[in-house]
């Protein structure tokens, strides 16, 4: 089976034929460049989708990412991008194995088609000219043939007739020959040239367009095999990343299989844990008890001397509340005159001297965090505290380390003086040596902390106070000085027993200023979920279970400011008791 033979005549539709063949070649070129445009922008796609759910650096989000399902949705994402990165193989592969490979081949097709037929088209050219040359001698040869048959017929004529003369007919004679010689040269010619064509002619559609037929057949044939391949290439690019794509799917499987609900729970716990004991039974309140009445009033030995004990609560006397409590004593007490030149006398200087304690009271009541946590339930407090100390001596030994690459260096300094001055770096390591220095002792001050929340401590030591610059060495009598701070085991801060005393007597004087000033009203109620002993300036003791006012919610800073009656209010933590706000109250928020 050959072109040369079966379509000899066939030029023009082979030409068309080849055209064609080149045209569904670019068409699969620029079928598998769109298919790498997709595989290009569908792995975009998925890296963005990955990048987007990526948990955001030094964010909270970061931290929610510690459960193992999250673990393992950070896993998937991952996997998602090493599969968007196969994606990207395939698009390269294809580009430079299928596209790159295909134009070139293109390009030689094409060349090598138009040298072929223009072989095709020389040869026909050639079989025209021979074809008009057998024309032309042919119709020569009729022509001569033609004149001299007519010359023949004139001499016969001429012979014949009596009348003309010898000459003439002479004359005739020799133009009848001169036309058979030139007829017999005609045919001579004619044949010759006819059987050069049929010599060409043969040559023509016996070997010359079947040997470049039989070229432009191997050039098609050339053409489907490539494109065959082309395709088989397509489908290995992506057999190859099929086993990549797999491991990428069998990481998703096993970051699921990873997943522990059990492990998730007990970091819910860890996270969450505040480490109180939850609330005991409620105690029975019997009201058939006639309510006994308080001491007068209107009595100063009996206001100074039962009246304070009266109003003491888990061991802190009314006066610890001066700091921010607004009382509203009745118009119609009395103060009596040597009271009140007492008191005159009394405001003179503790305000001033108190400004500490004043100071540490405002810092509960606008929500700064204590360095020690103490503003948290002990098992968060513990957690910050680790925290804290891991995070210490990270940058202990990172300056540790920059030292010993100081040493290091000082040392090449003195064996070579030529690279540098070792004195230069004393410095420098000194700078280092003192930074380690403070580390260590802010170390050491937050493993006090954390060894008292545990339990190793049994309250804080005087080294710990001191580190943490709440340790005062002043003189516990001294009327002026302000009371000395410590810390109870719950983390709140409390003064000294011996300084009640004083604060006493301060109270008295500084409640003075707030005497016209109306109490702000409640706005709900709230019921004491623990116990909560209130030994610092500004906060209350409640008793688990106990109901008091609200008059003034949690702005952010974790306190709520609670009434226990007209003398009796303060600061109380807000989770240490469940809140209920009145709904028509001013200011109230409705989701309680």
């Amino acid at each position: 089976m050959s072109w040369g033979t079966e379509l000899w005549d066939q030029f023009d539709n082979l030409e068309k034929h080849t055209q064609w063949g080149i045209d569904i070649l670019e068409k699969y070129i620029k079928f598998v460049k769109e298919r790498t445009e997709i595989e290009l922008s569908y792995a975009k796609q998925l890296r963005n989708l990955s990048k987007k759910y990526q948990p955001k650096k030094n964010s909270k989000e970061e931290e929610e990412y510690k459960y193992t399902s999250c673990k393992a949705f950070i896993s998937t994402l991952n996997e998602m991008n090493d599969y968007a990165g196969q994606h990207e193989v395939i698009s390269e592969n294809m580009t430079s194995h299928i596209i790159g490979d295909l134009a070139r081949y293109i390009q030689e097709l094409k060349q090598e088609r138009k040298s072929n037929f223009h072989d095709g088209r020389k040869a026909q050219q050639h079989i025209e000219t021979c074809w008009k040359q057998l024309e032309s001698s042919k119709r020569r040869f009729e022509r001569d043939c033609k004149e001299a048959d007519r010359a023949q017929q004139y001499f016969e004529k001429m012979d014949a007739d009596i009348n003309v003369t010898k000459a003439d007919v002479e004359k005739a004679r020799q133009q009848a020959q001169i036309r058979h010689q030139m007829a017999e040269d005609s045919k001579a010619d004619y044949s010759s040239i006819l059987q050069k064509f049929n010599h060409e002619q043969h040559e023509y559609y016996h070997t010359h367009i079947p040997n470049i037929f039989q070229k432009i057949q191997e050039m098609e044939e050339r053409r489907i095999v490539k494109i065959g391949e082309s395709m088989k290439t397509y489908a290995e690019v992506d057999r190859q990343v099929i086993p990549i794509i797999g491991k990428c799917l069998d990481g998703i499987v096993k970051a699921a299989e990873s997943i522990d609900q059990k492990n998730d729970s007990q970091l819910v716990i860890e996270a969450y844990k505040s480490g109180f004991e939850p609330p005991g039974d409620i105690e029975f309140e019997d009201y058939t008890q006639p309510m006994k009445r308080t001491v007068s009033d209107n009595s100063l030995s009996n206001s100074r001397g039962e009246g304070k004990p009266e109003l003491k609560f888990g061991g802190k006397s009314k006066g610890k509340l001066w700091p921010f409590i607004k009382k509203n004593k009745s118009p119609k007490q009395q103060k009596e005159p040597l009271s009140h030149r007492f008191n005159e006398f009394m405001t003179t200087k503790p305000k001033i001297h108190c400004f500490r304690s004043l100071k540490r009271g405002l810092s509960l009541k606008l929500g700064a965090t204590p360095e020690d946590f103490s503003n948290l339930p002990p098992e968060q407090r513990r957690k910050k505290l680790q925290q804290k100390v891991d995070e210490l001596n990270k940058e202990i030994q990172k300056e540790m380390d920059q030292r010993d690459a100081i040493t290091k260096m000082k040392d090449v300094y003195l064996k070579n003086p030529q690279m540098g001055d070792p004195a230069s770096l004393d410095h420098k390591l000194a700078e280092v040596s003192q930074t380690i220095e403070k580390l260590r002792l802010e170390t050491q001050k937050f493993e006090a902390w954390l060894a008292e929340v545990e339990g190793r401590l049994p309250a804080r030591s005087e080294q710990a106070r001191r580190q943490s610059g709440l340790y005062d060495s002043q003189n516990p009598p001294t009327v002026n000085n302000c009371a000395q701070d410590r810390e109870s085991p719950d983390g709140s801060y409390t003064e000294e027993q011996s300084q009640e005393s004083e604060v006493k007597v301060l109270a008295t004087d500084f409640d003075d200023e707030f005497d016209d000033e109306e109490p702000l009203p409640a706005i709900g109620t709230c019921k004491a979920l623990y116990t909560f002993e209130g030994q610092n300036e500004g906060t209350i003791s409640v008793v688990e279970g106990e109901t008091l006012y609200v008059i003034e919610e949690d702005k952010g800073d974790g306190w709520t400011r609670i009434r226990r009656n007209e003398d009796e209010e303060g600061y109380v933590p807000t989770s240490y008791v469940e809140v209920y706000l009145d709904k028509n109250a001013k200011g109230a928020k409705t989701y309680i």
